[in-house]
Formats: structure tokens, C-alpha cells, sequence
């Protein structure tokens, strides 16, 4: 009974050791090529959560995932934190992101997103979405977008 038990025991925390390593090694992969910043992301934002829009109420913690996104030429892939998944789960192209608004977390996401935090509300290929970052990864993340080649049409608030 008592080995049962310690086997038991040793395989799970095997297990668990071997997930963590596993999730790690994820991590140092998708940084290894650079140009990698934490960015949490907020998918498909109603328009009624929007600053400044008709009947907004202040913004919940609610929907925000916790990220890594990667500078990949005119693309920036973004990872989720808390995934195995070795591909990226959103591809959000130079071209198509409008950044329509910037501010501060309020309310309850500030306990979502991390403490110095600055949201960027986008619009992407017609979808709303949030994206919150460190003050300079912003300022990496407005000149990226800046730096488009001649012609193409960025807008940048």
C-alpha cells in the first residue's frame, strides 16, 4: 500500500515537473529570435466597452489573456502565456491595425493586467480589440507601426 502510494506520488510530480519544463522551453523558444514584449490582449471588444462611446461603462477585468507578442517583418505574432500551443493564436499584420485610442487601466483591470500597464484600444481588419503593454514596449510598438514602408497607410492616435 505505502509503495503504491509513493509511486503514485512520484510519478505526478514527475509529470508536473515535466509540464512545467515543457512550458518553459516554450517560452525561452518564442523569445529566442527577439523582438519579443509582454502583451496582453483583449479579442473582439463590444463597442459599448470602449472609451468615449455612447453608454460606456468602466471597463472590466473581463476577456483580457495574458501574452507574449513577437515582431515578425510587417506581422506581430501573439503567444498566449498559459498555452502549449506552439503556434501563435493571433497574426495581427501592420497594415490592417488602426490604433483608435490610448489610456490608463481602470478599475478592475488593473488587477488583470499588469501594474504598469498602458491600453491601446485597435481595430484590426474591422475587429475591435485591446491591446495592454509596458510604456516601452508602447513606444517600440507605435514606432514598428510608424515604420511601414512608403505607401502604406497607418494611422496611429
Amino acid at each position: 500500500m505505502f509503495l503504491a502510494v509513493l509511486v503514485s506520488v512520484l510519478v505526478v510530480v514527475t509529470l508536473v515537473g515535466i509540464g512545467l519544463f515543457v512550458f518553459g522551453l516554450r517560452r525561452r523558444l518564442i523569445q529566442r529570435s527577439g523582438g519579443t514584449f509582454d502583451c496582453s490582449l483583449r479579442w473582439n471588444v463590444p463597442e459599448t466597452d470602449l472609451p468615449g462611446s455612447a453608454g460606456a461603462a468602466p471597463p472590466t477585468g473581463k476577456g483580457w489573456v495574458y501574452g507574449v507578442a513577437r515582431y515578425s517583418g510587417d506581422r506581430i505574432m501573439w503567444f498566449r502565456v498559459f498555452s502549449y500551443a506552439p503556434r501563435p493564436r493571433r497574426i495581427l499584420e501592420r497594415a490592417a491595425i488602426e490604433v483608435v485610442a490610448r489610456r490608463t487601466p481602470e478599475g478592475e483591470e488593473e488587477l488583470a493586467l499588469l501594474s504598469d500597464a498602458v491600453v491601446l484600444g485597435c481595430l484590426h481588419k474591422g475587429t475591435r480589440l485591446e491591446l495592454a503593454m509596458s510604456e516601452d514596449a508602447l513606444t517600440g510598438f507605435l514606432a514598428w507601426l510608424e515604420a511601414a514602408p512608403p505607401g502604406q497607410r497607418v494611422n496611429v492616435a
